[in-house]
């Protein structure tokens, strides 16, 4: 996300690399280039102008320490204008109810359905129970795609198919959320093309009427400036209380993430990431910072890791690696388990200084197919003990997987190196330790 931004704006802030201390012209010159940077990420041009104003005014007001250079004080004015531009801190919904009532809302297009779906999938995995409700009594299709996405999730999902009366089935929803211990219920709404009355009248009468603990404005990230100017339409009638990013893993220029907060002063509070139910984000706007300036976000992919991997599963892998015991079943589990965690490239983006060297990087979860294809063509004894792998058993699981004997040997090579290593770390007392022991022969 925000690629061709965060490629400019280190392109910008390089003026300033080198130079031994902050002058009014580096300044002028440097911001300048952002300012551009931003107007051509397709972020509001008053906003833009603010933002910079703000960096330049900020940059020369203050001292360069002799440890600082110029070019790291500027990215580290840069991060925290554009973290205070984004609204500086996240911000939770509101989920205190019985049941608490969220109501999305937004565009057709926009992803408001598959939205829905990933937030009961991100609240059930915080333990909660929620009701997804069929709100949208336009589209034919809405309806069946929120059960399917209920089914992908485990989610029960309540519609009248028949009763076109979007406020009377919200309020038979909460009904049955009641009945059914049901703590949270998202209303899944209707959208059109287009700003229009019908939409606007029907969607404020809902508000209305359930009077929801959170409403929810969903827009495509894709759309620009165009998100912008929706957001302040829908909040002038509904006064929503937060904002959703979709499609931040298309081409997104970035424009809507930098500006909706400035100009319709309501928090961004998701993101999506990708069609995956999982690839669904809280918005933290330091982090979103550091990521737009190559610095990475390691915090939040420790994040997903922890909500990703087991620990009882995590213990017998440890174990096994402790007894020099794994194989390529093991491997093989952990890559799901990575793949579970979201899109790949954005997964390494969120590496410190690693986002730029992968930007024109084709990484998806296709780049796992080759590794998982050549596994899959093992047999479980294979599979248990690689060592057995001669070369007649190697060409056949290169013909088995569609891959070439070099494949298969390159993968059997840094299998056996990985293992090696583990093997290493045990003889020197395992964990930490073992890290700790192998840094002394360095």
């Amino acid at each position: 996300m925000f690629d061709n931004l965060s490629y400019k704006l280190d392109k910008a802030l390089k003026t300033l690399k080198g130079q031994g201390s902050i002058t009014e012209v580096n300044v002028a010159s440097t911001v300048k280039e952002i300012r551009r940077a931003l107007i051509d990420a397709d972020v509001n041009y008053k906003v833009a102008k603010q933002v910079t104003d703000s960096i330049k005014e900020e940059a020369l007001g203050r001292d360069v320490l002799i440890s600082v250079s110029p070019g790291q004080l500027f990215v580290k004015i840069t991060s925290e204008k554009l973290t205070e531009l984004m609204g500086g801190v996240k911000e939770d919904i509101d989920t205190k109810g019985d049941p608490a009532v969220i109501l999305i809302s937004g565009l057709q297009g926009s992803g408001k359905t598959t939205f829905s779906g990933k937030l009961a999938s991100f609240l059930k995995k915080q333990g909660r129970q929620v009701l997804l409700t069929a709100c949208d009594i336009y589209r034919p299709a809405a309806i069946d795609q929120l059960k399917v996405l209920g089914e992908q999730i485990n989610v029960d999902v309540y519609a009248e198919p028949e009763n076109k009366n979007a406020v009377e089935i919200a309020q038979n929803a909460i009904k049955h959320a009641k009945q059914n211990g049901k703590k949270i219920v998202i209303v899944d709404t209707a959208g059109r093309l287009a700003v229009d009355e019908e939409m606007m009248n029907e969607i404020a009468a809902l508000k209305d009427a359930l009077q929801p603990q959170e409403t929810l404005f969903v827009v495509d990230s894709m759309t620009g400036q165009d998100a912008v100017n929706t957001a302040k339409a829908f909040n002038e009638r509904l006064d929503f209380d937060g904002v959703v990013l979709t499609k931040l893993d298309g081409d997104s220029r970035g424009g809507a993430a930098l500006s909706i907060r400035k100009v319709v002063d309501k928090p961004i509070k998701f993101i999506g990431t990708g069609e995956k139910m999982d690839a669904i984000d809280v918005f933290h706007p330091d982090r979103m910072a550091q990521r737009i300036l190559g610095m990475g976000d390691v915090i939040s992919l420790v994040e997903r890791a922890q909500q990703t991997f087991d620990e009882e599963e995590a213990q017998r892998l440890n174990k096994k690696i402790r007894q020099n015991q794994f194989n390529f079943d093991d491997f093989l589990g952990q890559l799901q388990q990575i793949k579970k965690m979201g899109n790949i490239k954005d997964l390494v983006g969120m590496l410190p200084g690693v986002g730029k060297a992968v930007k024109d990087l084709d990484i998806d979860d296709d780049s796992f197919k080759p590794i998982e294809a050549i596994i899959r063509s093992m047999t479980p004894l294979e599979r248990e003990k690689p060592e057995i792998l001669n070369g007649t058993r190697r060409k056949r699981i290169a013909t088995g997987s569609g891959t070439s004997i070099q494949q298969v040997n390159n993968l059997l090579k840094q299998f056996n190196d990985m293992r090696k290593v583990m093997k290493t770390m045990n003889k020197m007392g395992g964990g930490r330790k073992g890290l700790a022991n192998m840094k002394m022969f360095k």
